[in-house]
């Protein structure tokens, strides 16, 4: 294959990346902690821990897992927290220990979060306070042997630690009670870590960092079998791409998407701290207002979200009053970036919101537009550098340029496969090494990347991936419905939301009655905002339903 997209590259950006430079992300991280010990790593909420501060920290961590619990190499312990300091403490530590870390979304139902948990084999959990009461309902069916919990505010300096901890408790109520009798304090593990008394283990390229649970193809919630080597290629590809901008060594990035989502996971939390850059965690990007407020404390020079975040923001008084003149960096990504939200962007800000495209499985950057871009192009970029990109059609061989068809994506970063589940993987992985994402596209002679569809019926709802399969079963467990379908429709505020198709088994079934059984079977996102009651839905002749003649035109 030629690689046209290399002539459309920056000078200096790499056209490939030595994978062999780093054994492992420990490795990343401890060359890290000891190039910038004394400068700010992150931040949250009034409280700075420095590299050096996370390097104790992370090590104590690795050590509690090590000694107190006794976990293994090779143990998967999950995290299930929102964006506070505990997150890459305890990321940090699993990964120094040879550990798996599998995230978790903290708005799981109960149904989703065990799925997940004995999916991935996790007998450990790192669980915020607020979620605890949902660990509390799972934990005999998913096998949790340990349970560590935190409160929000017990990484924060005194005495906001108190303070936040009793506000979030007993006057926000925001903590349902819970009863694990032998949960294990997070500050404790810190406490009762002996640094000293830390295994250092050897770590290849080829061991596992994460299983990264996504829907793949179809179906239920799958596990991406990330290696160390997968996420370091990510890293340095993404590091060399955008080197003329942000030098290492300086660099402060918003972090408000969540660090469990691949995206935030790579581009801020490891990315800029393995480039000595400063995280500044938004605990809670939906307070617009307090959002815009911490904004205004910094001159930050990157920030990362989906269309959704910059449209919100771009709506909250006080944000067109803000000094964006350190701002060099503005990466959307998770779901399209709309045209005229980059426009707005660019009129409020001054700079560009560049659009960037990958997938869990692709761990997860595959292609970026060029830093010095001047305007919204309408394409997902290039390819990065040792990455390779087809456009495929039905029968797996490639197209020519400007022909329209399958995305597949081959480079080091691409996943091993999904979490014991060999045909599922078979079903996404071409005989050659190519990743077959789904999505529907076409490359232009400079070797720009442009999203046309999506093969799968895939729903994007701010950037989350939702899945029909996954919403008709939870639907049609309600006694009753008879058939549904569900489908994604465009919203302006989050690009898609569900719609669900339903016919009746019981006659006095309503939407208010249906809405509320899926607000509590599904998370937020999924929860379905439009509903329509059919007396029979469209089928083919082997009765299979089909939702493409629901959806709308």
């Amino acid at each position: 294959m030629e690689k046209v997209w290399l002539k459309s590259y920056l000078n200096g950006v790499p056209h490939e990346i030595d994978t062999s430079k780093y054994s492992s992300l420990a490795d990343v991280l401890n060359q890290s902690f000891n190039r910038y010990g004394g400068r700010p790593a992150f931040h949250n909420m009034g409280t700075t821990i420095t590299f050096a501060e996370l390097k104790e920290k992370s090590l104590k961590f690795a050590s509690y897992l090590q000694n107190q619990l006794g976990l293994k190499e090779g143990a998967r312990v999950a995290l299930m927290m929102p964006n506070i300091l505990q997150y890459p403490i305890a990321l940090y530590g699993i990964l120094q220990a040879k550990m798996i870390a599998v995230n978790v979304n903290p708005l799981y139902t109960a149904r989703e979060l065990q799925h997940q948990l004995v999916d991935a084999g996790a007998e450990t959990i790192v669980v915020f306070a607020n979620a605890a009461k949902l660990v509390e309902e799972v934990r005999s069916a998913a096998g949790l042997k340990h349970v560590i919990v935190t409160q929000l505010g017990d990484q924060l300096s005194f005495p906001k630690n108190y303070v936040v901890n009793f506000v979030i408790k007993n006057i926000k109520k925001m903590v349902p009670d819970y009863n694990i009798s032998d949960a294990i304090s997070f500050n404790d593990t810190l406490r009762d870590g002996d640094q000293s008394k830390f295994n250092k283990p050897s770590i290849a390229a080829q061991d596992i960092a994460f299983l990264q649970y996504t829907g793949g193809t179809t179906g239920v919630s799958k596990g991406a079998v990330l290696t160390h080597g997968n996420m370091v290629s990510n890293l340095m590809q993404a590091s060399g791409w955008i080197d003329s901008l942000i030098k290492a060594g300086e660099g402060i990035v918003i972090t408000a998407l969540p660090l469990y989502h691949i995206f935030s996971l790579l581009a801020n939390c490891l990315l800029f701290s393995s480039r000595g850059g400063l995280n500044v965690l938004i605990t809670n990007p939906r307070d617009m207002p307090g959002f815009v407020k911490e904004l205004s404390k910094w001159k930050f020079t990157a920030m990362t979200g989906v269309n959704t975040l910059f449209n919100g923001l771009l709506h909250t008084p006080g944000f067109s009053d803000l000094d964006f003149s350190h701002l060099r960096l503005t990466l959307g990504g998770g779901m399209a970036v709309q045209k005229t939200v980059a426009e707005k962007w660019k009129e409020v800000t001054g700079g560009v919101l560049l659009e960037a495209y990958g997938l869990t499985e692709t761990s997860p950057a595959a292609c970026m537009n060029p830093v010095n871009l001047q305007d919204y192009n309408g394409t997902v970029g290039l390819p990065l550098p040792s990455t390779e990109v087809a456009i495929l059609s039905e029968d797996n061989k490639e197209l020519s340029i400007g022909e329209v068809g399958e995305i597949a994506i081959r480079g080091p970063q691409v996943m091993q496969g999904y979490w014991q589940r060999p045909e599922e993987t078979a079903k996404v992985m071409t005989a050659d090494g190519y990743f077959k994402t789904g999505d529907i596209g076409v490359m232009d002679p400079n070797g720009f990347v442009k999203l046309v569809d999506r093969k799968k019926d895939m729903i994007l709802v701010s950037g989350f991936n939702v899945f029909p399969n996954e919403i008709e079963d939870v639907v049609a467990t309600h006694p009753g419905v008879l058939e549904v379908a569900a489908i994604g429709v465009p919203c302006e505020k989050s690009g898609e939301v569900v719609k669900l198709f339903v016919v009746k088994k019981d006659e006095n079934l309503t939407e208010v009655e249906l809405k509320a059984f899926c607000k509590k079977e599904l998370t937020g996102y999924k929860v379905p905002k439009h509903y329509e009651f059919r007396s029979e839905l469209p089928k083919t002749n082997v009765g299979k339903i089909l939702r493409r003649e629901l959806r709308p035109d």
